[in-house]
This record gives C-alpha cells, sequence and structure tokens, in this order.
C-alpha cells in the first residue's frame, strides 16, 4: 500500500483528524500532509494537526493534539466534571513548568504551570462532547486547583462547584485530603470542606 493510501485510511480512521506524529508512526512522511493540504484534501488546524474538509472542529480534541503533556483543568475540568454550568469562555489547561507555553497563550488559553512532579497527579481521561479522548484532572485534583488557585476564579463559580463536589456522590475525601497534604494547602482545603460537610 502506497503511503498516500495509508494517509487516507489514518484520516478515516481517526473521523478526519491526523497529526503529524501519529502519520510518522504509522510509516508515512511527513511531506503527505503538506501534499494533501496543498491539494485541499487536509487543512491543516494548528501546528501538527490537520483536518479533513468533512470533519467537525472538535476544539477541545485538537488542543489536546498538539502534546501529550496538555491536560484540562481548573475552569474546563469543572464543566466536564458538572461542577459549573459555564461553558468556558476560554479553555483551561496545566502543563510541565519546563514546558513552552507561549504559543498556548498567544491561541487563547489560560494556561497553568505545574512542577514536573506534580504534573500527572490526577490525571485521567474523559471524552469530549464529540466523544474523542483528551485528559482532564479529576474532581479532586480539580478541587484543589481550584482552592490554589480561587484569588483568580470567579466568586460565584468557586462557590457553585464546592457546593456541587460536596453533594457529589463520587466524590472522595481521603483522596482530596492526600492531594492537599501534597500541595500544603490542608488548612483551606479542610475549612471549605468543613463549613459545605
Amino acid at each position: 500500500m502506497d503511503n498516500a493510501a495509508k494517509l487516507l485510511m489514518l484520516i478515516e480512521s481517526n473521523n478526519g483528524i491526523v497529526t503529524t506524529k501519529s502519520a510518522e508512526s504509522n510509516g508515512i512522511p511527513r511531506q503527505y500532509l503538506s501534499l494533501f493540504a496543498a491539494a485541499g484534501k487536509l487543512q491543516r488546524a494548528g501546528q501538527g494537526v490537520y483536518l479533513s474538509p468533512d470533519a467537525f472542529a472538535d476544539t477541545m480534541y485538537l488542543i489536546q493534539c498538539r502534546s501529550e503533556k496538555i491536560i484540562f483543568s481548573n475552569e474546563t475540568a469543572l464543566y466536564i466534571h458538572g461542577l459549573t454550568d459555564r461553558d468556558p469562555l476560554q479553555y483551561s489547561v496545566t502543563v510541565p513548568r519546563d514546558y513552552g507555553v507561549s504559543r498556548l497563550r498567544e491561541s487563547g488559553l489560560a494556561v497553568y504551570t505545574v512542577k514536573k512532579e506534580l504534573h500527572q497527579l490526577g490525571k485521567e481521561s474523559a471524552k469530549t462532547i464529540h466523544g474523542r479522548d483528551i485528559s482532564i484532572y479529576n474532581m479532586e485534583r480539580t478541587v484543589c486547583d481550584c482552592i490554589r488557585y480561587r484569588n483568580r476564579m470567579d466568586a460565584d463559580m468557586f462557590g457553585t462547584a464546592l457546593k456541587r463536589y460536596t453533594l457529589s456522590k463520587s466524590k472522595n475525601l481521603p483522596r482530596l485530603m492526600d492531594y492537599a497534604k501534597v500541595f500544603r494547602i490542608e488548612k483551606p482545603v479542610r475549612q471549605y470542606m468543613g463549613v459545605l460537610l
């Protein structure tokens, strides 16, 4: 099978989205992406990410395609977990401190950075509204991040998120306290939980 046919199969199997990384890992030279783009068979959606003309733009998935290190967090994670009804005005992501964030910020993302050893803590997989996998922090990590960055958050959103968390059947208070210890925010977490529980 030639590279053009392999690329067409890859595009179809990924619902019209293909990355430079996925093409190369399937043995397809990256110049085929450029050739397909020049022929109008693909559109460049971002650095290393291409869409077929008939594919719908799944914004969160396209952001995730940029790097495995991107984890959706803060206000965006609150929305995905159902801890707020407010659709985020801009997507919030967390990356390790040594990650170059200027391009992410220029593309309109709210970018948070964290020590490399804390970056993966609480990471899990979730689905976009279009059914594609993205990386997100679990509810407990998200609540800890909200408490850590409470001065940067809307007060109503912050209050609603904590109330909804305490009412959630899937909350895990021991894990919340473990994360609070790691982030050295045990006192404020205990205070907020003590008032709400």
